[in-house]
């Protein structure tokens, strides 16, 4: 548990080292005292057991509710099971689930980072701040990349070409689109069509007799955009399982690029993604400190890693004093 001056508390969680970590760049001194009456923050990271660190954040949370605790604000930088924000065939929304969830458990506002979507934040009953990684990434490239002027801005699907150009709009770079890819994209799943009632055998009335649906089929993989003899810089907001990633570097470099880079603010790099980007054509990949990689560092030089403790700091402070948030969200396009 962490203490920050002025009447407010600040805890992390104790699922990994990275979380206790993350909340000593915030803040320090430790203290055991009462919390009635007082504003709690809670900083809880994500490890590989996602449902130990939610579970450790129920009950911490509702600890601190039944001691009296006046607000109960969660710092959660990378929020779990944010792909699972639309109803996939007949399945569940779980990350609706996990919001009641989190309500129930006393959870009075959420700071978070770049949600998968960002219609995520109407899943609450109450404030949830978004906060954008662009900016140290944007930094990042300008600082660390070389000739960075000679890249363009790499969308590895058709989805991500919004988030794409504002990155390529604010560095004043070109934009490029790999399309054709062999996923199947969140569109093609997301609203049920692909999961109708069984057809059963019937003697008498038919019923209503719908057009038939003809099947989609993805074009072979292409580069609209020139990318021959300049970097490509991929990004994306997760980078999870890699082999999408590793595809497009492959296409890029048949294209022509002589450097690829990915940048992405959440690097859950889960299963065997160190060792494919070790061995692809991918130079470096490039993720923010939302989630724990130190494993993945040690097993891939390639990985690199962007602190962003000081906009969460800075959030906590501003949330704390009663101050505009609109500082943060300064230069952020609505698509990023």
């Amino acid at each position: 548990m962490n203490v920050a001056k002025s009447g407010y508390r600040v805890f992390s969680a104790n699922s990994s080292a990275a979380c206790t970590e993350l909340a000593k760049k915030i803040t320090e001194v430790d203290v055991k005292e009462s919390v009635r009456g007082q504003t709690i923050f809670i900083i809880q990271t994500i490890p590989r057991d996602v449902n130990t660190a939610i579970m450790e954040l129920l009950v911490m949370a509702y600890a601190l509710k039944t001691s009296c605790a006046k607000n109960i604000i969660g710092v959660i930088p990378y929020f779990p099971y944010s792909k699972q924000c639309k109803m996939r065939k007949r399945g569940s929304i779980v990350c609706k689930l996990l919001a009641s969830m989190l309500a129930k458990a006393g959870l009075t506002h959420i700071i978070t980072m770049d949600l998968h979507q960002k219609e995520i934040q109407g899943f609450f009953s109450f404030p949830v701040d978004n906060l954008r990684a662009s900016p140290f990434l944007i930094q990042y490239i300008q600082e660390e990349i070389p000739d960075y002027r000679n890249a363009i801005i790499v969308a590895k699907s058709p989805a991500a070409a919004k988030r794409a150009q504002s990155y390529a709009e604010r560095l004043r770079l070109g934009l490029a689109v790999i399309h054709g890819e062999a996923q199947c994209s969140e569109s093609d799943m997301a609203d049920g069509r692909h999961s109708p009632p069984c057809v059963r055998n019937t003697t008498g009335h038919t019923g209503l007799e719908l057009p038939l649906m003809m099947a989609k089929e993805k074009p072979p993989i292409t580069v609209v955009g020139d990318v021959g003899g300049r970097i490509a810089i991929i990004v994306d907001d997760i980078i999870d399982d890699v082999g999408d990633f590793v595809a497009a570097a492959e296409i890029l470099k048949e294209r022509g690029a002589y450097k690829i880079y990915i940048m992405a603010t959440h690097g859950l790099l889960s299963a065997d993604a160190p060792r494919l980007i070790e061995e692809s054509a991918i130079d470096e990949v490039v993720v923010t400190n939302t989630v724990p990689h130190e494993v993945q560092k040690l097993q891939c030089p390639k990985i690199k890693t962007v602190d962003v403790s000081m906009i969460l700091a800075e959030a906590i402070r501003r949330i704390h004093n009663g101050e505009s948030m609109a500082y943060l969200f300064r230069n952020i396009t609505v698509d990023d």
